[in-house]
């Protein structure tokens, strides 16, 4: 039975945001490689620091910096779920679309490369639970 609260796709309609969501998604994956990036140098020199001196000018830099770049993905994340598609990955762009197979609830499996939505799998299954979609076996979604 469908949940009144969450968006439904068919994978014509999920192809169809798949202009939008690709460059947000795009957007994550870059975002969040710089991320990691300022962490780690904050990491180094806190590392190399007297903790009890508090932090350098460098560290406090560094942390406004990271701290920038994660509310900006936290905006893109915003924006992805307003669509109501699910981030699920931030290395290889992973994207999941609400749909139906045979009455019970299933995710449209997307990556950041793909053309198009070419696979499924159930909820609790995840990228490694990926099929090939078969166009006939997922049912309309609700708009």
């Amino acid at each position: 039975m469908a949940d009144k609260s969450i968006r439904y796709f068919t994978v014509e309609e999920a192809n169809r945001t798949l202009p939008y969501v690709r460059p947000i998604v795009s957007d994550i994956v870059r975002s969040y490689k710089s991320w990691q990036d300022g962490v780690r140098r904050y990491e180094v020199i806190a590392a190399g620091s007297r903790s009890e001196l508090g932090e350098t000018k460098e560290q406090v830099a560094l942390r406004e910096e990271v701290e920038k770049v994660a509310q900006q993905i936290t905006g893109y994340l915003d924006e992805l779920s307003a669509v109501g598609c699910v981030f699920k990955g931030f290395d290889d762009g992973l994207v999941d679309f609400f749909s139906q197979l045979e009455g019970r609830d299933i995710f449209l499996c997307w990556k950041l490369g793909e053309a198009e939505i070419t696979h499924w799998h159930e909820l609790d299954a995840g990228f490694a639970g990926r099929r090939e979609l078969e166009p006939d076996l997922v049912q309309e979604g609700s708009e």
